[in-house]
């Protein structure tokens, strides 16, 4: 990762915030506050007063009532958008196309026909769209993905990945079928995107198994598997199931497991592990520990370096048009009951 000094060269990016919701007040944004080229300056709220609440509390120095007036400040160039997922497209390319770059919360849309509306949007603009995938900023990731292209398991074979939370709340976004929740919008994503991160490819086709929620229509427990020629993603996901995330990545000669590969805390180390199978029970693995970071806010130092520097962006949109075609695939397979092309 840059040094502290590679920062302190360049001037803070100048943010502005797309919507004031509990995630983004509570998780995301305590983290980009602690970047050194993340400057939060204003947040829009459809409700004026919720915004400027949520910007007091922050110490944001604007706030807006409206979405169109954020995007019309010239001062802002930067935007984060946490909408709620079926707005995800249409305020992003609103944003890009009034001259700001823009970090948007997964999933980037709802299917790839809209995911790729956005390369158009980028194109026309010259700005950077990217998908908030803050799990690929993460040197816990990174490590593991460095550890498979070393070779030190052997050939990657097969990644196994479940994550899962309870919720039961019908007033929650992520139960609300028109909005674009369910479990493999919510989290089957982080299999798919963190999957394709290790294998280094695309899949070439998929099959998924779907139970859904009879009073929200959102799928509450999804299961699938992704071919990448040789070698598989094998997933399990759920909105009403134990709270619970690992994900272990087997090769020919070892495997690694990551311990909380998803949520990984902002206050807490992170632990992966290596292991050559040479002993019964994971008893032969090694363990490695990351210090202390928050990988939100690593992922908008990030974002912030590549627009000072020109430089690229981890999760891209084409990278982030990948994941849809994927999840389109899935849940087609869940309709035909056949494996699907991605």
């Amino acid at each position: 990762m840059p040094s502290n000094d590679d920062s302190k060269n360049l001037d803070p990016v100048r943010w502005g915030v797309l919507s004031a919701s509990k995630f983004a007040l509570n998780v995301s944004l305590p983290g980009m506050k602690k970047g050194a080229l993340t400057s939060l300056r204003a947040l829009a709220s459809r409700d004026l007063g919720k915004s400027r609440a949520a910007a007091q509390a922050l110490g944001i120095p604007k706030a807006y009532g409206t979405y169109e007036e954020l995007l019309a400040d010239p001062e802002i160039e930067a935007i984060y958008n946490p909408l709620p997922n079926h707005m995800h497209v249409e305020w992003t390319a609103r944003a890009a196309r009034a001259g700001k770059h823009v970090l948007c919360e997964k999933p980037v849309a709802l299917n790839a026909k809209e995911a790729e509306t956005l390369l158009a949007a980028q194109k026309e603009s010259g700005k950077i769209i990217s998908e908030a995938f803050m799990v690929r900023s993460h040197p816990q990731w990174q490590q593991a993905r460095a550890w498979v292209t070393e070779g030190r398991i052997g050939e990657l074979l097969s990644v196994q990945t479940a994550f899962s939370y309870f919720n039961r709340d019908a007033a929650n976004i992520r139960n609300r079928k028109d909005a674009g929740g369910g479990a493999l919008y919510d989290i089957g994503c982080y299999a798919v995107n963190t999957s394709r991160y290790l294998f280094g490819r695309e899949p070439k086709r998929a099959i998924a198994l779907i139970e859904r929620d009879p009073d929200f229509g959102t799928d509450r427990l999804s299961s699938g598997m992704l071919d990448f020629g040789g070698a598989h993603l094998t997933f399990t996901c759920g909105t009403q199931l134990v709270p619970f995330q690992r994900v272990n990545a087997l090769g020919t000669k070892g495997r690694i497991e990551v311990e909380i590969p998803f949520n990984a805390p902002a206050n807490a180390a992170c632990r992966i592990f290596l292991d050559d199978g040479s002993r019964l029970g994971g008893a032969s693995a090694q363990a490695t520990s990351f210090p202390i970071v928050d990988q939100y806010s690593l992922q908008s130092e990030a974002f912030s370096r590549a627009i000072r520097t020109g430089g690229t962006v981890e999760n891209s949109i084409e990278v982030a048009v990948g994941n849809m075609r994927v999840i389109d695939a899935l849940f087609r397979s869940a309709e035909s009951g056949n494996w699907e092309r991605v």
